[in-house]
């Protein structure tokens, strides 16, 4: 798609909402996406993702997706398929990766392949859990296929009792070791990737942290050792690599400060990252001289199918 000569004349449907559990953080998304594109001077329209979704997007006859799902369904290869289906050019990554990023599980065993650091961990069941600890404290249990920390447990180092988790848990979690230090992230734009925010929380870095106003504090970039710095980066782009991520992709690190190079753990990597001004990727991109409608612009301008 890139090169578009005519951007007024490309509709764009902005896929948003949906029935996931990140759908409220996916209507901001969708919702400062479009106007972004609308600045950017693309037909945009919004589109909450329901059942009726392929009618609709007939009704709509968008020439491209942008996707701003979130969660389930949107995020983990099933939306994607939908639109390789019906032959329209969707944005970020395809079928495969997304499918693979959004099972933390999996993901872990191509990053471990990739020669890539990632902390300890083990699928049990929900009454396991709750019976004994699966693991010694400190650890988090958390969805093997969810984001935003939705449903996210953390059980601190001299905890007597397992944890006592909500109704909104599947039947399986994933029992993680608790990787001290600092959160970092790196968003990766089309192989690259572009810097390291530091995630400055005054507590655990969860629900309220992402998206409360002034839950949270972002360094760009992140004062962090050369080495350190630049391991980030790597670490980052070989993850977007070894999934096989398209379009914008955003990895998630912690990095244990007494350890060295030894404490930095890949974490997971998001292939739907959060899109508003503020969100961490759009941050980057405008760290290297990309405003937000720029940054939409570009991904539009990567869409397409056999993504």
């Amino acid at each position: 798609m890139a090169g578009m000569s005519s951007r007024a004349a490309f509709r764009v449907a902005v896929l948003m909402g949906g029935p996931s559990a990140e759908r409220e953080v996916s209507l901001v998304t969708g919702r400062e996406c479009a106007i972004a594109l609308r600045k950017a001077g693309y037909d945009a329209i919004e589109l909450d993702a329901g059942p009726d979704l392929v009618a609709r997007l007939a009704e709509i006859s968008p020439d491209v997706c942008f996707n701003a799902l979130h969660g389930r369904w949107g995020e983990d290869g099933c939306v994607q398929g939908l639109l390789e289906w019906l032959r329209l050019p969707y944005t970020h990554s395809g079928v495969l990766a997304s499918a693979l990023a959004m099972d933390k599980t999996r993901s872990k065993a191509a990053f471990r392949a990739a020669g890539l650091p990632v902390a300890e961990s083990v699928i049990a069941s929900k009454a396991e859990v709750e019976r004994h600890h699966v693991m010694a404290p400190p650890y988090v249990v958390k969805p093997n296929s969810e984001g935003s920390s939705v449903g996210v447990y953390l059980v601190p180092e001299g905890a007597n009792a397992p944890p006592k988790l909500g109704p909104e848990m599947p039947e399986h979690v994933m029992v993680e070791a608790y990787v001290p230090g600092r959160e970092l992230t790196v968003t990766v734009m089309d192989g690259r990737a572009l810097t390291v925010t530091d995630i400055i929380a005054p507590g655990w870095y969860d629900y309220h942290a992402k998206y409360a106003p002034g839950g949270s504090r972002h360094v760009v970039p992140a004062d962090l050792p050369a080495e350190i710095f630049a391991a980030c980066l790597d670490y980052a782009a070989r993850a977007h690599d070894c999934l096989g991520c398209r379009g914008v992709s955003r990895s998630d690190l912690r990095w244990d400060e007494a350890k060295g190079l030894d404490g930095l753990i890949l974490l997971e990597t998001n292939t739907q990252p959060g899109m508003t001004p503020t969100s961490l990727s759009p941050e980057q991109a405008q760290h290297i001289g990309m405003s937000f409608p720029d940054f939409c612009r570009w991904i539009v301008e990567d869409a397409s199918c056999n993504r």
